[in-house]
């Protein structure tokens, strides 16, 4: 990618609780990505938008993520990834961390500065779907 993408704003980010864009990588795979706020430096942090445990979707459009006590929850099994730091202590996912993806935050406005992919839209990829149901296992209820 040359040069920084702008993507949205980390206010955008924080009145909606999460937002998803489409990257494509080096392999010219499709990638949903989400954006997520966080208390720490910067921000938001941007992740592949799929759990480590069974690519269960993280953010799904129509709904966004589960974000609790700064955790983002996988809807399907329940475990839950630290939103700063991408790291899961907890459920089938435990001991994994998110795939990131390098943003920058500058005067509120979040770019995308990640060589390794390219912006194609805001959205995920129709692959990922619009809200269905991720046929939760878990004991958690939203």
């Amino acid at each position: 990618m040359a040069g920084d993408y702008r993507i949205t704003t980390v206010e955008t980010v924080r009145e909606r609780g999460s937002w998803a864009f489409t990257v494509r990588d080096g392999d010219d795979d499709d990638l949903g990505v989400v954006l997520l706020p966080c208390d720490g430096d910067p921000p938001v942090r941007a992740w592949v938008n799929r759990c480590t445990h069974e690519a269960q979707r993280l953010h799904r459009e129509g709904v966004g993520a589960v974000v609790r006590d700064g955790d983002v929850v996988c809807p399907k099994h329940g475990s839950s990834f630290d939103a700063c730091a991408g790291s899961c202590d907890n459920g089938p996912a435990a001991g994994t961390d998110l795939r990131a993806v390098a943003i920058a935050v500058r005067d509120g406005t979040v770019y995308l500065t990640d060589d390794g992919v390219t912006y194609l839209y805001e959205g995920l990829p129709d692959d990922e779907g619009d809200g269905d149901d991720p046929g939760s296992t878990s004991h958690l209820r939203f």
